[in-house]
């Protein structure tokens, strides 16, 4: 792994761009070959950026959902948005269970806020953030009635995970119990802002009276290799509002692994799951450890470096083969796959509900929810599940049913309508070969493609007539309707599409 690693294949700069926005021009990538001469630079220009404090608007969740996929078709700054969708579900909060629009919509510019910044602090920020107090109860987290659930999704999902990489236990139920102490008591006001009523909140034994006594305010006598009996105190003294914080700085403290060799359980585990999203499943222990280490995220937890680190790494490059044996693939997220298509068609969706102006006029929001991805909407907690989960016979029919409505907007004018005649230089493309390479190289996929697979759009151009040298004219404006444009559908229908 090197930042100074020559960066001058044209493939590789389309991965890059695939992985950290919404698909990849070949114009796109050329830019970045030339502005960058090496891997360390591309990613430096990827990440030069200041986080905006764009929060989607609209009197109900349809018209936030609809703003922030507007938002993720025109902006600039596309790893920010792929950053913020991460964080989406990292930090999974259900509208349905908040029923506040604006504060889904203040939690997603929290997430553009801190999407590359310091990771603790980020942490310390959703502790007290009034959509998160209600998605997991904080705001039902009494004194004498403590509510844990919290304190567990902060340790299971949020910072450690269950187990560690050696399968270890990383916390117990008492460490579960301890930390719902700490935010008892917390809740908001109507400016949205988190407070603590200090008359709710366990103030620990000496003023309370409990019978049995709670105890010291303590966490992991047995978890997170403090190999401290006693455990790890959280106590503030009358500060209480400060023990929260403590919890958190406590851990982050947290480790595994052989006296000597100990590793961080968050830096670990929060490294594999952003290489998991931007470079491939299942990810090795040393691509975690190498980018961890190189960026000193345990130290810092500052997060721009780690991403820079994953972006160099020859692990993260190797997923940008062809698909083969051996070769790790991502499938696109539904969201993924419709404003990368958008865009790489430079369309726009069309009015006040966001629909594609083509076959059926479906909206935007119920493509997306037919496809398994409905934003502010995540199913659980655990967000949504990644990878082939994304596809079912449903799921995947709802994906063809979008490239056939986004193919079929021949009718409008300007960005909502398809055209791919604006698209491709037609007067120079004679034969089926080159319309197909024209055609997969628009769309991303021309480095991706099989001989069989090519071979099969050209038999689909020529009705299976004639091979890449067939001539095909595309003046023929009835012949360009029915073959180009199901061409260009067929491509976002294959399996390859899929794929990123």
């Amino acid at each position: 792994m090197s930042e100074g690693t020559a960066f001058t294949s044209l493939t590789d700069a389309r991965h890059l761009l695939r992985r950290t926005g919404f698909g990849a021009t070949i114009d796109a990538a050329q830019k970045l070959l030339d502005d960058a001469g090496t891997r360390g630079e591309a990613a430096d220009i990827l990440l030069d950026f200041d986080p905006t404090k764009f929060k989607p608007g609209g009197r109900y969740i349809e018209d936030r959902h609809n703003k922030w996929v507007k938002y993720m078709i025109k902006t600039k700054r596309q790893l920010q948005e792929k950053l913020v969708l991460f964080w989406h579900d990292h930090f999974a909060t259900s509208y349905d269970k908040v029923g506040d629009v604006d504060q889904m919509s203040l939690q997603n510019r929290l997430f553009r806020q801190f999407c590359k910044g310091n990771f603790k602090s980020f942490v310390k920020a959703i502790n007290k953030n009034p959509a998160m107090m209600e998605f997991l109860d904080t705001v039902r987290n009494h004194k004498d009635q403590p509510n844990e659930n919290y304190p567990r999704e902060l340790m299971e999902i949020f910072t450690l995970g269950v187990k560690n990489p050696l399968g270890d236990p990383n916390y117990d139920q008492e460490d579960i119990v301890q930390i719902a102490r700490a935010f008892s008591g917390w809740e908001y006001n109507g400016k949205g802002e988190a407070e603590l009523d200090t008359d709710d909140h366990d103030k620990g034994d000496a003023d309370e009276g409990w019978d049995p006594p709670r105890g010291p305010k303590v966490i992991f006598k047995v978890r997170g290799g403090f190999n401290d009996p006693a455990g790890q105190s959280f106590d503030a003294g009358t500060d209480y509002a400060k023990e929260i914080d403590n919890v958190i700085d406590i851990i982050f403290q947290h480790r595994y692994g052989a006296p000597g060799s100990e590793r961080s359980t968050v830096a670990d585990y929060i490294a594999q799951k952003l290489i998991t999203y931007f470079a491939h499943p299942d990810p090795s222990p040393a691509f975690v450890h190498d980018v961890v280490d190189a960026s000193s995220f345990a130290i810092t937890w500052e997060l721009a470096p780690l991403l820079k680190a994953i972006f160099v790494h020859d692990d993260f490059y190797g997923s940008a083969a062809p698909p083969a044996a051996g070769t790790k693939k991502s499938v696109k997220w539904p969201v993924d796959y419709v404003v990368g298509t958008l865009r790489m068609l430079e369309m726009k969706l069309k009015g006040k509900y966001q629909y594609v102006d083509g076959g059926n006029g479906t909206n935007v929001l119920d493509h997306l929810t037919n496809m398994g991805q409905l934003l502010f909407s995540p199913p659980s907690v655990f967000g949504w599940d990644w990878e082939t989960s994304w596809l079912s016979s449903s799921t995947l029919l709802a994906r063809y049913s979008f490239a056939r409505d986004v193919t079929g907007a021949r009718n409008g004018t300007g960005k909502t309508s398809f055209r791919a005649d604006k698209l491709l230089p037609l007067d120079e493309l004679p034969t089926a070969g080159t319309i197909v390479d024209a055609v997969t190289a628009l769309l991303g996929v021309d480095d991706q493609i099989g001989v069989d697979e090519r071979n099969a759009l050209i038999a689909y151009l020529t009705d299976g007539t004639g091979g890449s040298s067939a001539s095909v004219d595309l003046s023929d404006e009835t012949l360009r309707n029915r073959k180009l444009n199901g061409l260009v559908a067929t491509v976002l229908q294959s399996p390859i599409y899929q794929l990123h």
